[in-house]
């Protein structure tokens, strides 16, 4: 761990240390008020059949993998952040929650052993990890994939990680684009959109 490049929310956390908790009681409130936070899940949830294998990448506090549990699917979700991990064990229980960085992700023993039928990153994550950690992180999802699997990853735009740059990296990674969208209502992506969720498939 010694030589381990720590994410972009990592060091906004230890700039302020009660971000985490701060991102945890929004999204609590947000539940309470009867706010709609499950929209991507629901996405993902339309590509699977009951039962499926799902990797919340980059987990927080497991809004998304807790409705995709509930949605009746194995849910393994990650998260470099101990303290969103411990909230979504209270709130979402039912899905294993594991800390850990997205970018040393190595899975074997979990139930998964033929990959996971999908991968969902949402929430910017892919925007909070550090620069040089994108490659390893897009190459693990690939490695991770059921041979039919689908990675589905969304952030938006001016957030320091451009799309085409994105693209050219999951490419890189051993990953082909299969939709792109500007929203996760299935609204189509164009040249001026300022998000992007993006469905990739294991390059054959």
């Amino acid at each position: 761990m010694s030589g381990r490049i720590p994410s972009r929310w990592e060091e906004r956390v230890a700039a302020d240390p009660a971000h985490s908790t701060w991102y945890v009681e929004r999204f609590r409130a947000l539940t309470a008020q009867g706010t709609d936070i499950v929209g991507e899940a629901r996405l993902v949830d339309a590509m699977l059949e009951r039962g499926s294998r799902v990797l919340d990448a980059g987990c927080g506090p497991g809004r998304i993998g807790g409705y995709l549990h509930r949605a009746g699917h194995v849910v393994v979700g990650v998260d470099v952040d101990p303290v969103l991990i411990e909230a979504a064990e209270q709130d979402h229980p039912g899905p294993t929650w594991l800390v850990g960085d997205l970018a040393e992700l190595d899975l074997p023993g979990r139930g998964i052993a033929a990959g996971f039928d999908a991968i969902v990153c949402a929430g910017n994550v892919m925007t909070f990890l550090a620069p040089s950690t994108r490659g390893a992180v897009l190459a693990g999802f690939a490695r991770h994939l059921a041979p039919d699997g689908r990675a589905v990853v969304g952030f938006g735009a001016d957030r320091g990680y451009e799309f085409p740059q994105f693209f050219a990296d999951a490419e890189k990674a051993g990953l082909s684009v299969d939709v792109r969208l500007s929203t996760w209502d299935l609204r189509p992506f164009t040249d001026g959109s300022e998000f992007l969720v993006a469905v990739f498939s294991r390059a054959a």
